[in-house]
């Protein structure tokens, strides 16, 4: 398990387009598919144990904001040769496991997650309704065995303060997890 932490897009960025499959139903979710809304994009896998640690408060997120504008989608880009718990079929269970009420996609090419500047599981980022990127950052402080509860405040502080309309505190902390499993000679620039 390497610690990694997020690259910290700059703010503003615009998102990249997507196309994935949804490791449940098998549709493609896009980047359009959320046209015209807020969006939280996640980058998370099945074995991670910082993932793991903070699963049900990403099932609790999916739940508290199921009736908001803001549409939510993780994406998982491992290596599934290396981290064979992390295939579409083992994310399926995972979703099934956990309740999360927001699609899971396979990214296999790992484009998507270069796209992004994915670097660790999980990775946040919050766009508005025109998709440009108003946070990027951890869920909170809790890390496995740091003994402080996972409450989600951080990123419930930024979708919150983006539903009502308020600006978002620039200061966010980057996320901290495994780094994402990429493929042998895929590794990005921002990588290591």
């Amino acid at each position: 398990m390497v610690k990694t932490a997020s690259t910290m897009l700059p703010l503003g960025t615009q998102a990249p387009n997507f196309e994935l499959p949804d490791v449940v139903t098998g549709q493609t979710i896009s980047l359009s598919s959320f046209a015209g809304k807020p969006l939280l994009l996640m980058f998370i896998c099945q074995h991670c144990p910082f993932v793991k640690h903070v699963k049900s408060e990403l099932a609790n997120l999916s739940k508290d904001y199921a009736n908001s504008d803001v549409g939510i989608v993780a994406i998982s880009s491992n290596d599934i040769n290396k981290y064979p718990d992390d295939a579409p079929e083992q994310l399926k269970a995972m979703v099934e496991e956990t309740g999360f009420l927001f699609p899971v996609c396979f990214d296999e090419s790992q484009e998507v997650a270069k796209a992004y500047t994915a670097a660790c599981t999980p990775d946040f980022f919050l766009f508005d309704a025109d998709h440009k990127l108003v946070y990027r950052g951890q869920l909170d402080d809790s890390r496995p065995s740091n003994g402080i509860p996972v409450t989600g405040k951080d990123l419930r502080a930024a979708i919150d303060a983006l539903l009502m309309g308020k600006p978002i505190d620039s200061n966010q902390k980057p996320s901290i997890g495994c780094n994402i499993k990429w493929k042998p000679g895929n590794e990005p620039s921002y990588y290591g």
